[in-house]
Parts: C-alpha cells; sequence; structure tokens
C-alpha cells in the first residue's frame, strides 16, 4: 500500500502534466475563435457589394421581361408632376387670417331664356400682403358675411377659379369665379344657397373674404404639345376656362411664353343654349385654332341621344369613342372632369363602353391614368 506522502506527492507529479493538457485546449480554442471571427467579418465585408450587383441587375432586367417599354417614360412624368406640384402656392391665406379682397366687377353669364343664376366675378388682389397668387386649376375659399342658425359665422366654401394667374386684365392683379346660385325645394320651399347666394349678390366696392389657394389635382402639364381633354357641365367650366385662355389668349402666350402646341378637346353639358357660358370666347378660339381646338356640347333639353333620350355629355363620349380614344393611348393626352358630382358614373359608364370598341377595360385603364397624373376630377 502507499503511504498518505506517496500519495500526496504522486498527485503533485501530475499537476504540471494537467495544467499543460489545460493550456493547449484553451490555445487551440481561442485560435479557432479567432479564425472563425475574421471569417465572419470576410465574410461581411464581401457580402455588402454584392446586394447592389443584385439590385443592378433587377432593374435591368425588369424592362425586358415584365414592363413595355412606355412604362419607363410613364415612371418619368409621374415623379416631375410631383416636382412640380411642390412648387405650387397652397393656403396663402387661411380661414383665421383671410384677405378681404374688393369686389370689382359681378355680371351674368346667361342669355334671355336661361335656367337659373349664374355670375362672373372678379375680385381685386393688388392689396394682399402676402399676394395671393395661383395657378390654373386651384380653387379658392369664399367665407360668406352673416351668421347661420346657431349665431356663428358661416363656413367657407371653395370655387374653382375661371381665370389664369394673369387675371382677366392679364395684369396679374385678380382672381375670378363662376358662380351658380344653388336653389332647391324643401317642404314646399325654395331654399337658397348661402354662399352661392351671397356672391351672385354681391356689387362691385363690396369686401369678401378670401382663402387659399387651394389644390394640385386640376393643373396642367408644363409641356407645350400636351393634349387636353375637358369634360364639364354647368360652372364646372371654370377651370376649363382658365386653361383655354392660357393656351389660347394671344396676351396670354406672350406672357407665359409658353405656345401650347397640342389639341384641346373641350364636352361642354348644358341644359340650354341659352346656359351655355363662355360661348363667344369658345367660338372665337375655334376660328381661330380649328387645328388645336375642338368643341362638343351637349345641351339636354334640346337635343336627342341616338336612343331618343336627352343628349348627356356621356352620349357625346360615347359618339366620339373612336376618337377620344385614340387620344387617350397617348401619353401626352390629359383628361380633366369638373362639374356635379352626379356627373361621374355616367361619364364613368361611357367610359366603359367607348373603352369596349377599343377592346380596352376602362377599370384597368383608369387607375393606370390616375397613377401617371393624367386623369384629373374635381366635382362637387
Amino acid at each position: 500500500m502507499y503511504s498518505q506522502a506517496k500519495v500526496i506527492a504522486g498527485g503533485l507529479a501530475h499537476i504540471p502534466v494537467v495544467i499543460g493538457v489545460f493550456y493547449f485546449i484553451l490555445t487551440t480554442f481561442n485560435k479557432r475563435a479567432l479564425k472563425f471571427v475574421e471569417e465572419t467579418k470576410t465574410k461581411k465585408t464581401e457580402a455588402k457589394p454584392v446586394e447592389p450587383q443584385k439590385v443592378t441587375v433587377l432593374k435591368t432586367e425588369a424592362p425586358k421581361t415584365e414592363a413595355p417599354k412606355t412604362e419607363s417614360p410613364k415612371t418619368e412624368s409621374l415623379k416631375e408632376v410631383k416636382k412640380k406640384h411642390a412648387d405650387v402656392p397652397v393656403n396663402i391665406y387661411r380661414p383665421k387670417t383671410p384677405y378681404e379682397g374688393t369686389v370689382i366687377e359681378n355680371y351674368s353669364l346667361l342669355k334671355e331664356g336661361a335656367i337659373g343664376r349664374v355670375n362672373h366675378i372678379t375680385f381685386d388682389l393688388k392689396d394682399s400682403d402676402p399676394f395671393l397668387n395661383y395657378v390654373e386649376g386651384q380653387s379658392i375659399g369664399i367665407m360668406p358675411a352673416g351668421e347661420d342658425t346657431n349665431g356663428k359665422p358661416h363656413k367657407l366654401r371653395l370655387y374653382s377659379i375661371a381665370s389664369t394667374r394673369h387675371g382677366d386684365n392679364f395684369n396679374g392683379n385678380t382672381v375670378s369665379l363662376c358662380v351658380r346660385q344653388l336653389q332647391y325645394e324643401k317642404d314646399g320651399e325654395t331654399i337658397n344657397g348661402v354662399c352661392s347666394t351671397y356672391l351672385c349678390d354681391i356689387k362691385p366696392g363690396d369686401k369678401v373674404k378670401i382663402t387659399g389657394p387651394v389644390g394640385k389635382e386640376m393643373l396642367l402639364p408644363d409641356e407645350e404639345d400636351a393634349n387636353i381633354v375637358m369634360l364639364a357641365t354647368g360652372t364646372g367650366i371654370a377651370p376649363m376656362r382658365a386653361y383655354l385662355r392660357r393656351m389660347f389668349e394671344a396676351t396670354e402666350k406672350e406672357k407665359n411664353n409658353w405656345n401650347f402646341k397640342g389639341k384641346a378637346w373641350l364636352f361642354m353639358g348644358a341644359p340650354k343654349s341659352a346656359n351655355l357660358l363662355y360661348e363667344e370666347d369658345l367660338q372665337r378660339y375655334l376660328t381661330d385654332y380649328p387645328e388645336n381646338f375642338k368643341y362638343t356640347k351637349a345641351i339636354s333639353r334640346e337635343q336627342q341621344n341616338a336612343k331618343g333620350g336627352r343628349m348627356y355629355i356621356q352620349d357625346r363620349v360615347l359618339e366620339s369613342a373612336n376618337e377620344l380614344f385614340n387620344m387617350i393611348e397617348d401619353e401626352k393626352t390629359h383628361i380633366y372632369l369638373c362639374g356635379l358630382k352626379g356627373m361621374e358614373p355616367g361619364i364613368d359608364e361611357a367610359m366603359t363602353k367607348a373603352a369596349e370598341e377599343k377592346g380596352l377595360n376602362w377599370s384597368e385603364l383608369r387607375p393606370q391614368l390616375k397613377k401617371a397624373g393624367r386623369w384629373h376630377v374635381e366635382t362637387y
């Protein structure tokens, strides 16, 4: 048997061996760990340039396999629209701090025998500070004087601007509206619209609280060779009038340094011929620019459609389906719709039928036009 002293001595003799083995294991583990870290760093640094290469491959291959050649210009065009819209003046004057503009003129636009009441009203802007500037296709807010039945100030109403940025006098210091007095029957009583009646009744020299401008939906494209299709009923002609003046008034063209070279086509709906608005100007544009302007009327109480019913704007759209969609297929064509909200279903149905005649699906085409910034709607 071993003595206690020998056992202890033997144990102590093995300690260096155990330490050596432990040191060997620890050293080996550290080396492998360091190697793993270095390999991981290398992989990460090598992986960074790989991602952009994959993205580049997808971009160059996409037009060949998924998108037609025309998709790229459409995308670029949409980006340009957003960039341009960012520079449009908006909310220079707000409801809490409106501008008090002076009425310059207020006169009826209707001829004898017309239905209702529609006025052209112009306000002086030259004293506004900051200056109330705007562009074609925008709207301003009007705050009618007086209080409602609860003793609170009347809420503002928005109206499409009927003048160009240079105003009717071309001096750039006025703004004009085209306003129809709202009237409807309720319990045997005729109710007059608050703001529309207020505007139709104001006189030159009166002060009116104005807000805005607002709106980026109805702006014209910058391209001189764009085609502009306009669908309007009643006072929905307001922004169309501004567009057409910008296109065809000589003084406007000089001031804008912009020479419209495309085709403008106005579809105008009215109940009677006496209700057609700005007719003299439109006829002058037809005479002076027959290659650039087309004017199609739908007079519901005087004309009949193909089925013998009243002629509405959607009937005219169907009649012109082939020519209209030839224009729409051109990427330079923009469509503008303005008027009573009730006109939208009829126009949509007409566009659906018209598209079918060209082998197109309107439910698919309309969102594409909207996305490309070519379908503009403002109804009320």
